[in-house]
């Protein structure tokens, strides 16, 4: 920028006593074209210096976070209050909008009914197995008595048994001596009183023998019922077991140690709650709303996506200006910016460059089953990136607002012919726009 301004200093002082202090040679119109053309090529020193090393844009906008205030609700619901003027500032949490309770009080007594009923059920469930397991332990009880007594017959009729053996064994040898006494009376070697008291003693051992049958068949029979008796107790248990698992499998099923009716139902009471608690809107952070139509009587939540107010966020506001490619060579993060805007005329704001948006919507391509098509227009326009500009001045400028930046990538002259620019920009706009 010096030796710029020195050259161009050496050459008017150069002019001046040549063609007009000294006239050592005659001013032409020749040495006017050579002069002009010269000077001009000086000048464009100052423009590339200053369009590289301190750029300019005037397509600058002041961009503030907005949240559009949708109702959470699962039906259209009547808006019952509106808490909030337009354009007043109001604090993160503050109230804004009502809506009717009634239903959605209803859905919640609804929930917390079916969810203490639910947990009754549990309880009823632990009871039926309770119930079912001291079922099991009468059946299981009672298979045990019949499998003992059906053992203690089964003993009966092994001793029944042995009875009659002992009892053939003593008749046979009755019948055999009966026999011999007979014999011995026929050859008069024995008396009739002996043949008649062995005779007696035969009867009385037949008697023992079919006492002892008679026995042993009822012992049997015995044994048929109770071990027709002991099968009735297994299947008794079995079934009481079946039915134990289906009491237990009812009870334990859990999710997360919860029974999963109740689970579900605390699931839709949590739900019912929720919708409950977004019957008011309260402010999700510091701001304010400018376009306030929402009014009592109204229905909102017709449309899930539908939107009844945009909250404009008082913090984290910045200022995004557009700037040509070729401009942004140097320029950094953290370097110096100037902004001018026009809702503050000749007032200079400053700030830093906080980031670079290097992206553009002319390089995206949507997926799609159309092949793209490239045409080339009459003259190709230019396509810029965005810079991310933060004020250092804690002013609520308001959103939208537009203006001019500069930004400051080295000192020296071209920034304070920059300067001037933007200070000459922000001057003109107590004039600007001209019709009155």
């Amino acid at each position: 920028m010096i030796v710029a301004l020195l050259i161009t200093a050496v050459f008017i002082l150069f002019v001046w006593l040549v063609f007009f202090q000294f006239k050592l040679i005659k001013f032409s119109i020749g040495w006017g074209v050579v002069s002009s053309l010269f000077f001009l090529h000086l000048l464009l020193i100052f423009l590339i210096g200053i369009r590289f090393l301190a750029p300019y844009s005037t397509d600058v906008r002041v961009i503030q976070h907005t949240i559009q205030l949708i109702p959470r609700l699962p039906e259209p619901t009547l808006v019952t209050a509106v808490l909030v003027e337009p354009n007043v500032p109001v604090k993160k949490g503050q109230p804004l909008f009502e809506f009717d309770r009634r239903p959605y009080e209803d859905k919640v007594r609804e929930q917390a009914s079916a969810l203490a009923s639910a947990k009754q059920n549990v309880l009823i469930l632990k009871a039926n197995l309770q119930v079912t397991e001291q079922a099991l332990a009468k059946a299981v009880s009672a298979r045990d008595g019949a499998k003992v007594q059906a053992d203690v017959l089964q003993a009966d009729v092994n001793v029944a048994q042995n009875t009659l053996v002992q009892a053939e064994s003593a008749r046979g040898f009755a019948r055999v001596q009966q026999d011999r006494f007979a014999r011995l009376v026929k050859e008069g070697a024995a008396r009739d009183e002996q043949l008649q008291q062995w005779e007696h003693e035969l009867t009385g051992k037949d008697a023992s023998v079919a006492e002892a049958q008679d026995r042993i068949e009822k012992a049997r029979l015995q044994v048929k019922q109770w071990q027709y008796n002991l099968r009735g107790a297994e299947a008794a248990v079995a079934e009481a077991r079946d039915t134990v698992t289906k009491a237990r499998l009812a009870y334990d099923a859990q999710i997360d140690g919860i029974n999963p009716t109740v689970a579900e139902i605390e699931a839709k009471l949590a739900q019912a709650r929720y919708y409950l608690d977004q019957t008011t809107i309260y402010a999700p952070e510091d701001g304010y709303i400018i376009n306030l139509q929402v009014r009592p009587g109204m229905v909102a939540g017709t449309f899930r996506i539908g939107a009844i107010a945009a909250f404009i966020v008082e913090a984290d506001r910045y200022i995004l200006g557009t700037y040509y490619q070729e401009h942004l060579k140097f320029v950094k993060a953290g370097q110096p910016v100037e902004v001018a805007l026009n809702l503050y005329p000749g007032r200079i704001l400053r700030g830093k460059v906080d980031s670079i948006w290097l992206a553009s919507g002319e390089g995206q391509l949507l997926p799609s089953g159309e092949l793209p098509t490239f045409t080339l227009p009459p003259k190709p326009g230019q396509v810029g990136y965005a810079v991310k500009i933060v004020l250092d001045d804690n002013i609520r400028v308001p959103i939208g607002a537009q203006g001019a930046a500069a930004i400051y990538t080295t000192g020296g002259g071209f920034a304070a012919l920059r300067r001037i620019v933007i200070r000459t920009y922000s001057w003109l706009n107590w004039l600007y726009p001209m019709p009155f």
